[in-house]
C-alpha cells in the first residue's frame, strides 16, 4: 500500500480533529487504520486510554509560526491533486517524469483506484480496472509497468463496493477503517498492452509492494502466514482483533516467483522500500499491541535488522533520500492526531529532526529521484480532505542538522559525466535550451549553492571542466589540469580554549558571552572594567557637537563595556552623523587607541535585538585588532554593573537620549579571559581551459570568464534572504549560473568554428570559471597573481604598470548575471579601451540587442581584477533584481532567449578579438567616486586589495592615476601601515583614518614595499 501504513488507531486521531458526526468515509486520514491495544478502532464516543493521553499532549503551533519553521525545509509548497474525495501515496517514476497515486474518484466505486499522472503534460490515466479495491502502486524502473495491489479478481468485488456505498450513505461506520481484505493480490499492468498480470496467488492480504532499483525484485507485506499454518493461541487472539498483527515482509522476483519471507515478528511489519543502492529495505515495525511503531531497516536477505528510531510513538512510512544517506518518516510524537514528518540518518546515529509543523496529518513522504522535491499526503487542504502536496526540498539543511557530510550528495564523477553529455548534446549555435541545461545542473540543490570550497563548488567546476574537455579545449590550470586551487579563510569558529571569569564567577562561552571574529586571541590577565556608555566618539559639525564617550575616563589596560548600537532616542540627523562611528570595529579601534585591554559589548534591554550575543561571523576581512573584543548577554552585563551599584536598564534608558554622560569604573571585580577563535581554512578552485590556435600556446590570449561560485545557504552577511528564507539554498541562477552557461555557449561556438576551419585566430582563447568571487574576487585574483607561474612561456611585460598582465592577456570578456535581460543589455568597462565602441557596433549588428554602454572600469566583479592589471575589459550584465542574493534567484526566473543572445554577442566579440592583428589598446582611469565603499569627503585614490589575506595593514591592488596617493608615490602592492599618525591594522582603521583627514592638508603616510618602509606625504583631495 502505503497510505494505510498509517499508525494504529488513526481513526481515533482523526475524530479528535473532526466533528463527532464525521464518518470514516468522510475523513481522508481515517481510511486505512487498525485497532490499538486489542480494541476496535475508536469512534467519536470511544477512545482508548492511549489515545486520550496522546490527545492531552497534542502540540499546536500558531499557523504563521508553523509556516515559518516549515519554510526552512520546504519552499514552493503547493497542492498537486485536487479531484476526488481523497488522494495519497504518490510515488515518482525512476526518471521523475510521472507519479502514480491512489484516489477515491471513480464513479460507482467508493474504494481507491490507481492513477498515473504525467508530470510533464498533466495527462492522467487510470491504471487499475475501476472495480474492486486497490492500493499501493509503484512504477517499474523501465517505466513500462505499474505494480499495485488489488481485489479486482475477487468475485465479490462489486458486491463489496455496493455494501460500502450503502454504509456510507447510512452514516454508519465500520469496525475497522481498513479491513486487510484477504483477496488483495499483487498485480502488474503493462502500459503497452494495457493487460494485467497477477503476481501473487495466496490467501491473505498481499500489498505494500515496490520494485527494487534494478527492477528485478519486489518487496511486499503480507499476512498470508495466518492462513497457511495453525496459529498459537496468542497469535490467534491478536489476529482476530487485528489482521495486521501477522503482517511480515516478503521478497520475490519481479514476476512474482521465488517468494521468500524476510521477517517473522508478531506485530505489523510493513511499508517496505528498497534503499537507493538496492542493498537494504526500510520499513516500520509496530509493537504487538499496535500502540507504537519504529522505523527499521533490514538486508534484502533478511539479515542485519536495525532499528533506527526509538521515539515510543507511532513512527512509520519511512522513505530513503536518493542519496541513501538519510530517511524521512511520519510520527505522532507531538500528539496522537498530529502526524508530522521527521528525518533520521541511515545509520540511526543522529537524533530525529523535525520537518513539518502544521497541525493535522502530514505523512507518507516521498523524495523525487533527484532529491530536489518532496511529495507527501496531507489534510492541510481547505476541505480537510487528504491530497498530495509537493515542495522543493532543502537537502543542505537536512545534512547540516543530521551531522552528515554534504560531500556525500555530490558525486564529481556524475558531474563529469553530465558535463560530457551536455557537450555532446549542445548545439554549435546559441540555443536557449543549451543555456537552460547548464543552469539546471549548476542550480541543483545537491550542489548546495556552490559556495567556494564546498563539495558543491567542486562538482560544479568538475562539470565545467568535463564540458570544455569534451569540446576539445586543452587544460590550462595548474600541473596540466583544468583546475587552479587557492587557499582562503572561509570563516571562524570557537576553539576549545575559551574561558571567562569576573571576580569569582565563571561564565559560559556561547551562552553568557562569546568573542567577536576580529578579537585578539590568547590569555588576558585579570583587569578592571569601566563603563563608557555607547562608546561613540564622533567629530563635531556645524549641526552636532563633538561626541566623546571617553571624556575623563581612564581606560588604560582595562576592559571597556559599551552598548552595542546607537542610542535609541536620538534624532534622525544625529543618528546619520554618528552612524559612521557606531560599528563595533570602530568602537574597538577607539578603545584600543586609548590603551584599553579589551572591549565588552552588550546589546541592552532597549535594543530589541533578536540575539543578545553578537554572532560569531566572518566579515570577509582577515584583519584583527590588538585587543580582546567580546559580546555578553544583558544578564551577565547586569551582574557586572550591579556590583557597582547601577542598574543596566536604567543606564541604557538615560543614555538613549544621546546627551553627554560620563563613564565610570565598575567596581573592584576583575575580568580574566582566554579567547580562542579558530580560522576555517578551505581550498577553492578555478576552472581554466585554453582554446589553442597553433601548435604551441600563443604569447597572447583573450580571456572569457564568469564566476561559478555563489552563497551556499547564505550564512555570510551578503545574503539578502527574507526571514522566512533564512538558511535556504541560494542556487544563484542569475548570479552566476547564467554567466557560466553563457561562457560555455561561447566556448561551444568558438570550438566549432575552429573545427570547421573558420577561426583564423592569431591568439589563444582562455576560458575560465572563477570561484571565490562572492568572497572578494578571490579566484580571479589568485589566477592573476600566479599568471606568469602558470604560463612561464609568456614573456613578462615591459613598459607597463607593475603587476600588469598586458599584452599577454590582450582582453578580458566577463559575464556576470546575464540571465535577466529585460529592456537592454548593459555592457560595462567601455572606458577601458577605445576599441569597444566600434567592436560592439559591428558585432551587435547581426544580434540586434538594445544596449546600454557604461564607461565604468572599476566594477564589483572579476573584470576589475584584470583591469587593475592593465587589461582592457568588457563585462556583460542584465541588471539587478529583487531576487538577487536570495533563494528566489532560481532557474524559472531567467530569460533564456536573452541569455543566448548575450552569449552570441560576446562570442562574436571574442572571435573578432582573437582574429585581430593587434591587441586592444588599454586606457587607464582613476577610480570613480561612487565606487569607494565608505561615505568620506577626503579622497586619496587608493584601491585596497580585499583578497590580500591575513596582513596587518591595508594592501593595495592599485592607486588611481593622477590621484593624491599616486602623486605621493603610492602604488599597487604597497602595504599601508600608518596614516596621519594613526596606526593602520586593517581596512576599518584605514577607512576611519581617512574620515579624519582635512582636505588640502598634507599628512604623512607610511607604506611597506617589499622589506622596506617608505614614509611619504599625501595631500587629500575632495570627493565633492
Amino acid at each position: 500500500m502505503h497510505l494505510h501504513r498509517y499508525a494504529t488507531g488513526l481513526l481515533a486521531a482523526s475524530l479528535l480533529l473532526s466533528p463527532a458526526t464525521l464518518s470514516i468515509a468522510d475523513d481522508p486520514d481515517a481510511a486505512k487504520t487498525k485497532p490499538a491495544d486489542g480494541k476496535p478502532a475508536a469512534t467519536a464516543d470511544v477512545a482508548s486510554p492511549h489515545h486520550a493521553a496522546a490527545t492531552a499532549d497534542q502540540e499546536k503551533l500558531d499557523p504563521k509560526e508553523a509556516a515559518a519553521k516549515e519554510a526552512e525545509w520546504l519552499t514552493g509548497t503547493r497542492q498537486l491533486t485536487f479531484s476526488g474525495r481523497r488522494s495519497g501515496e504518490g510515488y515518482y517514476s525512476a526518471d521523475g517524469s510521472q507519479m502514480v497515486f491512489q484516489s477515491e474518484r471513480e464513479p460507482g466505486n467508493p474504494f481507491y483506484q490507481i492513477y498515473l499522472l504525467d508530470l510533464e503534460t498533466g495527462d492522467l490515466d487510470r491504471v487499475s480496472p475501476g472495480t474492486g479495491k486497490t492500493t499501493c502502486a509503484w512504477i517499474h524502473p523501465d517505466g513500462k509497468r505499474v505494480l499495485f495491489s488489488s481485489t479486482q479478481n475477487d468475485p465479490a468485488a462489486k458486491t463489496k463496493q455496493d455494501e460500502e456505498i450503502a454504509i456510507r450513505e447510512s452514516g454508519k461506520q465500520r469496525r475497522y477503517s481498513w479491513d486487510y481484505d484477504p483477496q488483495y493480490e499483487l498485480m502488474a499492468w503493462n502500459r503497452e498492452t494495457e493487460e494485467y498480470t497477477q503476481l501473487t496467488d495466496a490467501e491473505g492480504y498481499d500489498a505494500e509492494a515496490s520494485y527494487s532499483p534494478d527492477g528485478k525484485q519486489i518487496v511486499f507485506a503480507s499476512n498470508r502466514v495466518a492462513y497457511e499454518r495453525e496459529l498459537t493461541p496468542k497469535e490467534a487472539k491478536l489476529f482476530k482483533l487485528d489482521p495486521a498483527a501477522m503482517m511480515d515482509l516478503y521478497i520475490a522476483n519481479a514476476d512474482g516467483s521465488n517468494v521468500r519471507r524476510l521477517t517473522d515478528t508478531l506485530g505489523y511489519d510493513g511499508g517496505p522500500f528498497f534503499s537507493p543502492d538496492g542493498k537494504r529495505i526500510c520499513f516500520r515495525r509496530f509493537s504487538e499491541n499496535g500502540a507504537t511503531a519504529e522505523v527499521m531497516t533490514i538486508g534484502i536477505d533478511g539479515s542485519a535488522p536495525q532499528q533506527l528510531t526509538n521515539m515510543k510513538a507511532m513512527s512509520w512510512a519511512p522513505y530513503y533520500h536518493p542519496s541513501g544517506d538519510y530517511l524521512i518518516f511520519t510520527t505522532n510524537l507531538h500528539g496522537f492526531g498530529n502526524f508530522e514528518l521527521y528525518l533520521i540518518d541511515a545509520a540511526g546515529k543522529s537524533e530525529p529532526v523535525r520537518v513539518t509543523y502544521t497541525d493535522g496529518f502530514d505523512g507518507l513522504p516521498v523524495f523525487s529521484p533527484d532529491g530536489k522535491q518532496l511529495s507527501w499526503s496531507t489534510n492541510r487542504t481547505a476541505s480537510g480532505n487528504t491530497q498530495i502536496y509537493t515542495a522543493t526540498w532543502n537537502d543542505a539543511r537536512a545534512r547540516k542538522l543530521l551531522g552528515l557530510d554534504a560531500s556525500q550528495t555530490v558525486d564529481t564523477q556524475d558531474a563529469e559525466e553530465l558535463g560530457r553529455q551536455a557537450a555532446s548534446q549542445s548545439h554549435a549555435d546559441f540555443k536557449p535550451s543549451d543555456i537552460m541545461r547548464h543552469v539546471d545542473y549548476l542550480c541543483r540543490r545537491e550542489l548546495g549553492g556552490r559556495l567556494t570550497g564546498t563539495p558543491g563548488e567542486k562538482a560544479a567546476t568538475a562539470y565545467v571542466a568535463a564540458y570544455l574537455e569534451n569540446l576539445g579545449v586543452k587544460p590550462a590550470g595548474a600541473d596540466g589540469s583544468f583546475f587552479q586551487n587557492f587557499e582562503f579563510t572561509a570563516g571562524v569558529e570557537l576553539g576549545e580554549g575559551n574561558s571567562l571569569t569576573v571576580g569569582d564567577e565563571s561564565f559560559k562561552v556561547g551562552t553568557d558571552w562569546q568573542p567577536l571574529a576580529f578579537s585578539k586571541t590568547g590569555e588576558f590577565e585579570p583587569a578592571n572594567i569601566v563603563f563608557a556608555g555607547y562608546g561613540v566618539v564622533a567629530p563635531g559639525s556645524e549641526e552636532h557637537p563633538v561626541q566623546d564617550a571617553y571624556v575623563h575616563l581612564d581606560v588604560e589596560d582595562k576592559w571597556v563595556m559599551v552598548f552595542r548600537h546607537l542610542p535609541a532616542d536620538i534624532s534622525a540627523e544625529k543618528r546619520q552623523h554618528w552612524s559612521a562611528y557606531s560599528s563595533l570595529r570602530f568602537k574597538a579601534m577607539v578603545a584600543r587607541d586609548r590603551g584599553a585591554r579589551g572591549l565588552i559589548v552588550v546589546s541592552g534591554p532597549t535594543s530589541k535585538v533578536r540575539e543578545q550575543l553578537v554572532p560569531l561571523r566572518f566579515d570577509g576581512s582577515l584583519s584583527g585588532t590588538s585587543l580582546g573584543v567580546i559580546s555578553v548577554t544583558d544578564a551577565m552585563a547586569a551582574k557586572i554593573v550591579k556590583a557597582a551599584g547601577e542598574e543596566l536598564a536604567e543606564l541604557q534608558k538615560e543614555l538613549d537620549s544621546g546627551e553627554p554622560a560620563m563613564g565610570f569604573d565598575l567596581g573592584e571585580a576583575k575580568l580574566t579571559a582566554k579567547i580562542d577563535v579558530q580560522k576555517q581554512q578551505r581550498v577553492g578552485r578555478n576552472v581554466i581551459g585554453r582554446l589553442q590556435v597553433g601548435d604551441a600556446p600563443s604569447d597572447q590570449a583573450i580571456l572569457i570568464g564568469a564566476h561559478i561560485d555563489h552563497l551556499g545557504t547564505g550564512a555570510s552577511g551578503s545574503s539578502l534572504a527574507r526571514d522566512d528564507e533564512r538558511n535556504g539554498v541560494h542556487v544563484g541562477a542569475d548570479d552566476n549560473a547564467s554567466g557560466v552557461a553563457a561562457m560555455l555557449e561561447v566556448a561551444q561556438y568558438l570550438t566549432d568554428l575552429q573545427r570547421r576551419g573558420k577561426l583564423p585566430a592569431k591568439r589563444d582563447i582562455l576560458l575560465a570559471a572563477w570561484s571565490g568571487e562572492e568572497l572578494g574576487l578571490l579566484g580571479s585574483d589568485a589566477f592573476a597573481d600566479k599568471f606568469y607561474d602558470l604560463y612561464p612561456q609568456v614573456p613578462a611585460p615591459e613598459g607597463h604598470p607593475p603587476l600588469s598582465l598586458y599584452p599577454a592577456m590582450a582582453a578580458c570578456l566577463n559575464m556576470d548575471m546575464v540571465g535577466r535581460l529585460r529592456e537592454k543589455l548593459v555592457l560595462q568597462g567601455i572606458g577601458s579601451s577605445p576599441v569597444w565602441n566600434g567592436e560592439i557596433e559591428r558585432r551587435n549588428a547581426p544580434v540586434g540587442l538594445a544596449l546600454t554602454l557604461q564607461t565604468d572600469t572599476y566594477l564589483p566583479t572579476d573584470a576589475s581584477t584584470f583591469y587593475m592589471r592593465g587589461v582592457p575589459i568588457l563585462s556583460a550584465f542584465t541588471g539587478s533584481h529583487s531576487e538577487y542574493h536570495t533563494p528566489r534567484d532560481t532557474p524559472d526566473t531567467l530569460n533564456y532567449e536573452g541569455a543566448a543572445q548575450t552569449a552570441r554577442l560576446m562570442g562574436l566579440i571574442a572571435r573578432s578579438l582573437a582574429t585581430a592583428d593587434d591587441a586592444p589598446e588599454y586606457t587607464k582611469h582613476t577610480a570613480p567616486q561612487q565606487q569607494v565603499r565608505a561615505q568620506m569627503r577626503a579622497y586619496l585614490g587608493t584601491i585596497p586589495d580585499y583578497a590580500a589575506g591575513d596582513v596587518k595593514g591595508v594592501m593595495l591592488s592599485g592607486a588611481s592615476e593622477n590621484g593624491p596617493a599616486a602623486k605621493a608615490g603610492v602604488r599597487g602592492g604597497d602595504l599601508i601601515i600608518e596614516l596621519a599618525g594613526r596606526k593602520i591594522e586593517n581596512i576599518y582603521d584605514y577607512t576611519y583614518a581617512i574620515e579624519a583627514l582635512k582636505i588640502g592638508e598634507e599628512v604623512p603616510i607610511t607604506v611597506r614595499r617589499g622589506d622596506k618602509e617608505l614614509k611619504l606625504k599625501v595631500t587629500p583631495g575632495s570627493r565633492d
